[in-house]
């Protein structure tokens, strides 16, 4: 749907704690025709607080809470949304895209 979101005006980027190199491999492999950024030292996920507590095999690990961001031109935040499910997520975002 990325050409769905470029003709809206949305700029679409991804973020993780993964390193560059990891970021563009995996860029790569999936064909992503956007980019990845890499936040290793978690300074972006920390302040947008997506680093939460999650069970992985009975222990408990810091992990990232898959979350969308939807932030205006003016770089005010629009709209978020936390805990998100793949079905129909991307439709819902491109709708408030076009909303704001």
């Amino acid at each position: 749907m990325h050409a769905k979101f470029k003709r809206a005006g949305a700029v679409v980027l991804g973020i993780s704690r993964d390193t560059v190199a990891k970021q563009e491999k995996f860029k790569a492999a999936q064909g992503f025709p956007f980019e990845l950024l890499s936040d290793a030292d978690e300074k972006v996920c920390r302040s947008w607080d997506t680093l939460k507590k999650k069970n992985m095999y009975g222990k408990q690990v810091m992990g990232i809470e898959r979350s969308t961001f939807l932030v205006g031109e003016d770089g005010r935040l629009l709209r978020e949304w936390r805990k998100i499910k793949i079905p129909g997520h991307a439709d819902e975002v491109l709708a408030a895209v076009k909303e704001s």
